[in-house]
């Protein structure tokens, strides 16, 4: 697997890009955008840093070279401006999804679909409706940066390094994602025994809730500074471009359709799973505290009204 074909030339796009490039682990990426002069821009910008990289090709095209792609990520759509929701981007990109998916799908439809823009759980719920694909080839880039995030925080906290920080945030990539305490530890450590015994800070009870707050908020944070959020998110994007093109079979935190998983269907979430090159191989049904499960059905909910009122 070598071929990335990325749909969108933004910010978000673009630095995908560049970070896949420089990652050596694609050997070709093409950008396709409807402003063909900003990717061919983009392509050329990335393509001159080349010689001093290991070997990538890096060109810009329309839809029918997303043709042999392995996989496809969709970044392209309206962006989340400040004071807005990624929910309030829902009716404007499903439109730009309708328009393109069926370009794409006929110049390829074997490809592992990768959705990154918002609202993610959404489109990648829409995506997966609309292409008729195979259960797991369609998947959302969902909370893993996120949990990223998450594992930042706490590190910051503890002063321990973020690798060996378990922690997941799961749900809607919004505001109705929350985190996953109860599986969260340290070293297999759980994370309350080691705030309390070993980190030596003060973990009040209402550190939880403000280490959460802070992740959900941390887009709008962004986004209100400098307008738009593009560097973790292309960090997100290559990971799981990584575990796909390598078939790791690693567990990061995307979105697909869920199906019963906790009594739930017919919505994408974002929940522990097992990515490899099919895309997503298995979601883990893991032991969440009574509460934990009462708000991941309570995210999924909201997800299911706002599909029904796009009458898919």
């Amino acid at each position: 697997m070598g071929k990335v074909a990325i749909i969108g030339s933004g910010l978000v796009g673009a630095t995908s890009a560049f970070t896949l490039a420089a990652s050596s682990s694609i050997t070709e990426i093409v950008l396709i955008d409807i402003n063909k002069n900003k990717a061919l821009g983009d392509a050329l910008d990335i393509s001159h840093g080349i010689p001093l990289m290991k070997p990538v090709d890096v060109y810009a095209g329309d839809y029918s070279d997303a043709k042999g792609a392995d996989i496809i990520i969709i970044t392209a759509g309206a962006s989340q401006k400040p004071g807005e929701s990624r929910l309030d981007l829902v009716k404007k990109n499903t439109e730009i999804f309708k328009g393109m998916l069926p370009k794409l799908l006929s110049a390829n439809d074997e490809a592992v679909y990768l959705i990154v823009t918002n609202p993610v759980d959404i489109l990648t719920y829409i995506t997966y409706k609309i292409s008729d694909l195979p259960w797991g080839r369609v998947l959302g880039s969902g909370t893993v940066l996120d949990s990223s995030r998450f594992r930042y925080l706490l590190s910051k906290h503890c002063n321990i390094d973020p690798r060996n920080i378990h922690g997941y945030i799961i749900g809607e990539h919004g505001d109705s994602e929350l985190a996953a305490w109860s599986l969260t530890n340290i070293a297999g450590i759980s994370f309350q025994e080691y705030c309390s015994s070993i980190c030596n800070k003060n973990c009040k009870p209402h550190f939880k809730e403000d280490v959460v707050q802070d992740v959900r908020n941390a887009a709008y944070k962004i986004i209100e500074k400098k307008g738009a959020t593009y560097y973790a998110v292309a960090m997100a994007v290559k990971r799981i471009v990584e575990a796909i093109t390598r078939d790791e079979r690693s567990i990061l935190t995307v979105s697909s359709p869920l199906n019963g998983l906790y009594g739930i269907w017919d919505v994408a979430l974002s929940f522990p799973s097992i990515v490899g090159k099919n895309g997503v191989e298995n979601i883990l049904e893991l032991p969440l505290s009574q509460e934990e499960k009462k708000s991941f059905q309570n995210s999924a909910e909201i997800m299911a009204n706002v599909i029904k009122e796009l009458r898919i």
